[in-house]
């Protein structure tokens, strides 16, 4: 049997210090504070690893790594200064898809050139354990991709976010993924060319087909689930290629993309095998009839000035709406002039605002927010019963009190921001007409205490701060 090369000791240091310096930088991303510092950790963490990486092997041409290296290192430069936050989302999903086409291209490699990898045994056939490997590296990394492209599709709006459902989808994905694992374990057996790309093959397909069915008010945690099939591509790709810090770094990513998925499934009374069926967030007939035969009220930014004024605490909630029209500077500005007035300003994040994970927290320490005046839900909920005015600003499906009171809509069991208790509600949205991703009209909309302030959510704002001004 052929015998992998000892590692030197110093090259296992560093990729230790590579790992450490990944973990405090999950630890220092858990927190708006701290997150500049853990981005930095992991920018030192991953220079390491590649210098270490290219330190101990033989390479053909330095040049060619290093043009590679700076034109990558170029559309990442140029792509994050010039992304609005608003994309952010679908950044994420087309960066997790590079990582899915990295891990297939990487197995392919190894695939073909088994010898370069260190894989082989005497007779130069690929280890068993090499090919197992080798078969859940590719076929997670080519789920990820084909999925993370069709993640980004329906956040960009290329594709319909409502859900696609295909007749016997179940049953069509139980057995693509069936065959999947059949072939891999065949693959042990016998490494006949047809049967590694065959899996490549129905894994991107798999892929395709695991997320054309989930609706748009499932998207954060499609996002947070790629994250972590890239992990865990990332990571048995690293066996393959004999490389710790890969194996660290991918079960760093792949475990903390599964809790949080986790979590957001518990934010949202899902479970993850229902995400992965799919079918929520399908538009519902009838939500816009319901806003056009219901009564509701009004207000201008005027009224919605004077109620902030006289208010002793105002809770601010926001939502997709907020970041579409990209009003978090001129909110931060309307709650300056409220603190000027002596209002207590709080902010409430339901951890499934938006379209990612912690997407509107960005958008508020983008507008350099205070830190300590935003709150996550459960930390918040209880106040809004002694809250004198919540400003929602486009945030629908979260604030929706048939999660409930109504147990046949597709919402009911999810938890949600209690603003419905706030002595008034102030709604931003810019027309009764729509309805939120998951497809359902809110009755919040037709609460006695509710005001509806129908515009652009910046416009709306802007008008409110001119009078409070």
């Amino acid at each position: 049997m052929h015998e992998v090369a000892a590692v030197p000791d110093w090259v296992l240091l560093a990729y230790l210090i590579a790992g450490v310096c990944f973990i405090l930088a999950l630890r220092g991303l858990s927190h708006p504070e701290t997150s500049r510092r853990g981005n930095r950790a992991g920018m030192v963490g991953m220079a390491i690893a590649v210098v270490t990486t290219l330190a101990i092997h033989e390479i053909g041409s330095i040049a060619e790594i290093a043009a590679a290296i700076a034109i990558g290192g170029a559309i990442g430069l140029v792509t994050a200064r010039r992304i609005q936050m608003t994309a952010m989302p679908q950044l994420v999903a087309a960066f997790h898809s590079l990582v899915g086409m990295a891990a297939v291209l990487v197995g392919a490699a190894a695939f073909l050139n088994p010898t370069a990898f260190d894989i082989t045994d005497a007779a130069g056939a690929i280890l068993p354990v090499s090919r197992v490997e080798m078969g859940l590296g590719v076929a997670i990394g080519a789920i990820t991709f084909s999925g993370s492209v069709i993640a980004f599709l329906k956040l960009n709006g290329n594709m319909s976010g409502a859900p696609i459902l295909l007749p016997g989808r179940h049953v069509i994905n139980l057995g693509t993924l069936a065959a999947i694992v059949g072939l891999i374990a065949y693959f042990t057996q016998d490494q006949a060319p047809w049967i590694f790309w065959t899996v490549t093959a129905l894994a991107f397909a798999i892929g395709f087909l695991l997320i054309i069915p989930i609706g748009g008010a499932d998207m954060p945690v499609v996002i947070s689930m790629l994250n972590s099939y890239s992990g865990w591509s990332a990571a048995a790709m690293g066996f393959t290629l004999h490389n710790s810090a890969m194996i660290i770094t991918g079960a760093l990513v792949g475990s903390s993309g599964a809790i949080l998925s986790y979590i957001m499934c518990r934010a949202m009374n899902r479970s993850f095998i229902s995400v992965i069926a799919g079918g929520f967030g399908a538009v519902t007939s009838g939500g816009d009839a319901a806003a056009i035969d219901r009564p509701w009220k009004r207000g201008s930014a005027e009224d919605a000035a004077f109620l902030l004024k006289q208010a002793e605490q105002v809770i601010i909630v926001p939502g997709y709406g907020m970041a579409v029209s990209q009003a978090q500077h001129t909110l931060r500005e309307m709650a300056d002039l409220l603190k000027e007035a002596g209002v207590r300003v709080k902010y409430a994040i339901h951890p499934v605002a938006g379209r990612m994970p912690g997407h509107m927290n960005v958008l508020l320490a983008e507008a350099n927010v205070p830190y300590d005046e935003v709150f996550e839900l459960e930390d918040i909920n209880s106040e809004f019963a002694q809250t004198d005015v919540a400003f929602v600003i486009g945030a629908n499906d979260v604030t929706n009190p048939a999660a409930k009171t109504d147990k046949s809509s597709p919402i009911y069991g999810m938890p949600v921001l209690d603003v419905e208790k706030a002595r008034t509600v102030l709604f931003v949205k810019r027309s009764m007409g729509g309805v939120g991703y998951a497809g359902v009209d809110n009755e919040l909309f037709y609460r006695d205490n509710t005001m509806m302030l129908l515009a652009d959510a910046k416009k709306m704002v802007e008008e409110i701060v001119k009078a409070l001004a």
